[in-house]
């Protein structure tokens, strides 16, 4: 099946797990070394303090969270974390930092530099 941006941007974006219409698509993102499309952008609604102070929340859907392309809707299966995880702690400054190793089965490695 061939579609052009300016068809897919017509169609509403259906998300198949909670039922929610995502929006309408805005952007295609590529990857330039291997020509290949890998997921498509849809705007979020963000809600402001009397409509200031929005950020920008886009949404990022890749291709393979594509169920199916109808002929008014883009079907998407997307599990979108209510509650995202708290940021990383930050790092220590200065010296070099090891990396986090988690060991699986064999506790007998050697992690030293």
């Amino acid at each position: 099946m061939e579609a052009s941006f300016l068809e897919l941007k017509r169609k509403q974006v259906i998300n198949t797990v909670d039922g929610k219409c995502l929006g309408h698509i805005t952007d295609i993102i590529f990857d330039v070394v291997t020509a290949n499309a890998l997921g498509f952008i849809v705007p979020q609604p963000n809600v402001g303090f009397w409509g200031l102070f929005k950020g920008n929340k886009d949404l990022f859907i890749p291709f393979n969270c594509v169920c199916k392309i109808g002929v008014d809707v883009i079907l998407v299966e997307l599990y979108v974390n209510e509650n995202p995880p708290p940021p990383p702690p930050p790092q220590p400054k200065g010296g070099r930092n090891k990396p986090n190793v988690i060991t699986l089965g064999n506790n007998n490695l050697n992690t030293s530099y």
